[in-house]
């Protein structure tokens, strides 16, 4: 490597940044804003983007963890992510007016939950410890739902009667890492049942899928996303899997020179919670250390739209981007 090099072509992934959910998500907090006025009370991070949560911040939304934070009468905004039942519960008893900006893609995996538990099944869950989704997940239900993080964890697994096990899977997973999980759930439970539609989403999948065209053109892959997104973490890992240096920035300004020595073409993608301000300022900074070109790859086109939740549709995005200035 030629550590005079400088970066002289940047590709751009397609798809890449925000998708369907977290545009739901942030216009839910967005259109409370203007109707309610503020503050607005978000249980944990819309999404997990530092950019995004600061922004709304700065327009009066509050970002809480424990109910016990938020005053009586106030409206409150459940995260993208989803919220166990008993933070359900305890949000309805204390009478807040609720919004729920819970992924429409994590609900369905907690309405499948809901419906086999009926049944009498118990889970296998494929997720990451700690994380929002899964915690929101397995706390559909007060037992009878087991984590999974690696391959080894499967044999761990006691379940009352195989024939009645079925499995889920956080969103947000990498595809191919959750593809070997599943693969070891179905070898030592041969009867689980599995979604009948994968759990890890559309969007999760196209970025994947677009980082696996990109990487093996460019000489680095840099990644905009914070460092508590889980699928902006999942881009950079697969980059470096396909044998591509990874960086992950959470703003421009994270980009350090160094990652660029040597390396004339330049990959740029972005996690699903990452908005595209942020995309074109690394792009400015890429130019300034001296890219001359930016091209975006082909990919799949996303045309997916989630509908907002009743009693915030009333607004007209007008005034919801009046609000923003």
């Amino acid at each position: 490597m030629n550590p005079a090099v400088q970066p002289q072509e940047v590709l751009l992934a397609e798809p890449r940044g925000f998708c369907a959910g977290v545009d739901r998500a942030i216009e839910i907090v967005e259109r409370a804003l203007v109707k309610f006025g503020a503050p607005i009370y978000v249980r944990h991070e819309i999404v997990h983007n530092t950019y995004v949560v600061n922004d709304l911040k700065s327009r009066g939304a509050i970002f809480i963890e424990d109910l016990a934070e938020v005053p009586a009468g106030a409206t409150l905004v459940f995260s993208a992510h989803g919220v166990s039942q008993e933070v359900r519960r305890e949000a309805t008893a204390r009478g807040f007016q609720i919004f729920d900006a819970t992924c429409p893609l994590v609900t369905k995996v907690h309405v499948e939950v809901a419906k086999l538990h009926r049944e009498g099944y118990e889970f296998i869950m494929i997720g990451h410890k700690g994380h929002p989704e899964v915690e929101g997940t397995m706390g559909q239900l007060s037992d009878g739902i087991f984590l999974v993080e690696e391959v080894e964890d499967v044999a761990k697994v006691v379940v009352k009667d195989q024939s009645k096990l079925a499995v889920v899977t956080q969103t947000t997973l990498s595809v191919d890492d959750a593809a070997d999980i599943l693969a070891e759930v179905k070898r030592v439970f041969p009867q689980v049942r599995e979604p009948k539609q994968q759990d890890i989403c559309y969007a999760t999948q196209n970025r994947q899928d677009a980082v696996k065209v990109l990487a093996p053109q460019v000489d680095v892959v840099i990644v905009v996303g914070s460092p508590t997104s889980s699928n902006s973490n999942r881009l950079r890992e697969l980059a470096e899997r396909l044998g591509t240096p990874g960086y992950m920035v959470d703003a421009a300004e994270d980009l350090q020179p160094e990652w660029l020595a040597g390396r004339a073409r330049v990959g740029l993608t972005a996690g699903a919670s990452a908005p595209d301000v942020l995309v074109q300022a690394v792009i400015d900074r890429l130019r300034a250390l001296g890219a001359t070109t930016v091209r975006s790859l082909p990919g799949v086109e996303e045309h997916v739209r989630f509908p907002l939740p009743m009693g915030l549709g009333d607004k007209s995005m007008a005034e919801v981007s009046a609000s923003r200035s």
